[in-house]
């Protein structure tokens, strides 16, 4: 199993998993399909299927257009709101690509109907991996959007914590080095966090991709997996698991907030810039 790691847009990951003993590519969230097919021919593969984490137009955009360009491609997901969805995946189904398996995670909280993707080889040394969309990041997680703060903590916790501790997390977006200036607010005696942090800001010098973590490292310095971590629990006040996490993220938005946001005109341009928007045609 070979995974292509495709920075797009301002900070978004795509994902090309290729089976190398037949060639069939699965997609994970596109964004820009033009982009993941140059990324397609290069390979050399045959790409079959769409695995879409949520319906965000920047993790499922060019979902219609990659169908229209390659007539009986499947797209996969758990929310009817995704774009061009073929068919709507339920919590533990698996899912089989040459040698490749993939367990279908239900993972609500960043939107209802988050899916995160569990993929291994069997009798393979290789370590698996997860493509957790917005529902787990390096070093944080997204948003909560919709659903409540149980089920965010179900999903965090419960489904994505208590996997394998070698499997490789790739998310949905290069957040890393904010996630881990707010995991140091938390924790600031954590060396863990430190040295991470320290490793991220260089990658960044480097403009060079934080991804993948390990879910082990994570469970040492995500202050989002570490909410019954009494270093954790000091910072929000609060004991209860589900208590600490929603303290954790009320306090990462204020923490957000103070950085400046991109601007919806810079969005435009970004967006247009990556052939998402047409421009308008002269009269």
């Amino acid at each position: 199993m070979k995974v292509k790691v495709i920075p797009v847009l301002e900070d978004n990951y795509m994902y090309l998993v290729i089976e190398e003993r037949t060639r069939e590519a699965v997609a994970v969230d596109v964004a820009v399909p033009k982009r993941l097919l140059e990324i397609v021919g290069r390979e050399r593969v045959s790409l079959t299927t769409v695995l879409t984490t949520h319906h965000h137009w920047d993790h499922a955009r060019g979902n219609a257009e990659l169908a229209r360009l390659l007539p009986g491609l499947v797209v996969l997901g758990a929310d009817e709101r995704i774009c061009a969805l073929t068919r709507r995946l339920a919590h533990g189904e698996e899912l089989r690509f040459g040698a490749i398996h993939v367990r279908c995670l239900l993972t609500p909280g960043h939107t209802l109907g988050h899916m995160s993707y569990f993929l291994w080889e069997e009798e393979c040394p290789d370590p698996p991996a997860v493509f957790s969309g917005d529902a787990l990041s390096v070093a944080g997680c997204g948003s909560r959007l919709e659903g409540t703060v149980q089920q965010m903590y179900q999903s965090l916790v419960e489904t994505l914590g208590t996997l394998p501790p070698e499997t490789k997390v790739f998310c949905g977006h290069e957040h890393t080095l904010g996630n881990l200036e707010f995991a140091q607010k938390v924790e600031p005696y954590n060396d863990h966090v430190k040295a991470k942090l320290s490793w991220a800001k260089q990658r960044d010098e480097d403009d060079v991709p934080t991804v993948p973590a390990t879910l082990g490292e994570e469970l040492l310095y995500n202050p989002f997996l570490r909410v019954a971590e009494e270093s954790v629990r000091k910072f929000t006040g609060k004991v209860a698991p589900a208590d600490v996490l929603d303290v954790l993220c009320r306090e990462r938005a204020s923490f957000e907030r103070a950085a400046e946001p991109l601007q919806p005109q810079a969005r435009a341009l970004l967006a247009l810039q990556w052939g998402l928007l047409s421009t308008p045609r002269q009269k």
